[in-house]
């Protein structure tokens, strides 16, 4: 694979200062957030005590869930004012090695039909950057896949059956052996993930220690985590997971030019409920939640409960439902009013707001009627996903890291093994 001059583009607009991050390094050294916690779900980065800007206003990412940390390890991933983030580039030859792939994918006079259509799985790439106050020290200048997120969640799975190249010492495929035995048979390995809950507003977080204690047995439940909101499970973020990793594995299907080994997929999604205000004709604020179109059917909610009302499609094809309270707040009553066996009421608003006209239905749904169901009702509401949906989830999966991509002439039967169990892994979770 050649090696060409980097191709330096115009960065993205400038945004969001913060957000959540994909992952830094190849992932296999650095021992990154041992164990799992709940943490604020708008942290700060400390620097030396306090929030400082580093290398020309560059701070480190906030978000990251694997690999190397920037000021713990030899390298980290930075964010650039501009909204980039910068992977600082690895010793060689790791580092020269992912530069110079990105170099060719990326290369503005690449006509390769092959690496043209890979650039839609990658991060896109902007060439390489260096602080003018260090001139030696090399970064990958790369799109922030969470940027366009709230409340990114994130997860990196290292696909394939070897996490070592074909170039490895015995000392380092023992190494990486031993870290994860079921590798070869499994095909894939959580590194990391971040998880937000809506109801405590706040991140779980697990590590790769997390990831190498999941075996053939528990690798669904361990997997389908990521997908839970502390409410209910994402399906619709399962299923349009799931066709994207589709098309990656199609490109690997059809292409003979290249291995990948110790590489990894960025899985995003968006872990917040999108909800605006709106006073009702009595004064009443109702929360609307926009459901992602496909989420829900026409008539679905009627089907499971008739107290509450699918508003029609709006113009911009999104399904809106309302509620007089927010899911939190109506679980909270829920809890409190169950537990003393009060027959107390949760009065449930749902309104219409086609042709500027305001209509709305109050009912009243008795906590002894449905023998305490109105959070499963709810949770049916807003997490309900018809098997046959199409993807609409915000969904981002992206493939990363690549310092151990290697010329080849055959398929890369090890990291279509990964896809191919990863997919099963999933569909298991969005049947059940």
């Amino acid at each position: 694979m050649a090696t060409e001059p980097p191709r330096r583009a115009p960065p993205p607009p400038a945004g969001r200062p913060e957000s959540g991050q994909r992952r830094a390094g190849d992932g296999e050294e650095a021992e990154p957030l041992r164990g799992s916690a709940l943490e604020p779900s708008s942290p700060s980065v400390a620097v030396g005590g306090g929030r400082q800007g580093l290398l020309n206003g560059c701070v480190p990412l906030s978000h990251q869930v694997a690999g190397h940390m920037y000021g713990k390890d030899k390298g980290g991933i930075l964010q650039h004012p501009d909204g980039t983030v910068l992977k600082q580039l690895q010793p060689p030859p790791r580092g020269p090695r992912e530069q110079e792939f990105y170099n060719k994918v990326y290369a503005a006079d690449c006509c390769d039909s092959v690496l043209l259509e890979l650039r839609k799985y990658l991060p896109k790439y902007f060439g390489s950057w260096s602080p003018p106050t260090a001139p030696n020290d090399l970064y990958l200048k790369l799109e922030d896949v969470t940027r366009k997120f709230n409340k990114p969640c994130i997860m990196d799975v290292k696909i394939g059956q070897k996490s070592y190249d074909p170039y490895a010492s015995a000392e380092k495929i023992q190494q990486q052996v031993s870290k994860y035995p079921l590798m070869e048979e499994i095909g894939f390995l959580v590194l990391g993930m971040r998880v937000y809950h809506i109801h405590s507003d706040s991140y779980e977080t697990q590590n790769q220690h997390y990831g190498r204690s999941l075996t053939k047995e528990t690798i669904k439940d361990g997997m389908s985590r990521f997908f839970h909101n502390g409410y209910c499970l994402r399906k619709d973020a399962v299923a349009a997971s799931i066709q994207k990793i589709e098309k990656i594995l199609q490109w690997f299907e059809s292409q003979e030019q290249l291995n990948f080994y110790a590489s990894s997929l960025l899985f995003v999604y968006e872990g917040s409920c999108q909800l605006t205000a709106t006073r009702l004709s009595d004064g009443t604020l109702a929360e609307k939640r926009v459901v992602p179109k496909g989420l829900l059917q026409d008539g679905d909610l009627l089907e499971y409960n008739n107290n509450i009302h699918v508003i029609n499609s709006t113009e911009n094809g999104k399904i809106e439902a309302s509620v007089g309270k927010s899911l939190p707040k109506i679980y909270a009553l829920h809890k409190k009013a169950y537990s003393k066996r009060h027959h107390s009421q949760i009065s449930l608003k749902a309104e219409n707001l086609e042709q500027d006209n305001v209509w709305k239905s109050s009912t009243c749904i008795s906590q002894e009627h449905l023998n305490g169901n109105v959070i499963p009702q709810l949770e049916k509401v807003f997490c309900h996903m018809p098997k046959e949906m199409k993807e609409n989830a915000d969904v981002e999966v992206r493939m990363i890291d690549f310092a151990h991509v290697f010329p080849s002439n055959t398929k890369d039967k090890g990291y279509i093994y990964g896809l191919k169990n990863l997919i099963t892994v999933l569909q298991n979770i969005l049947d059940n």
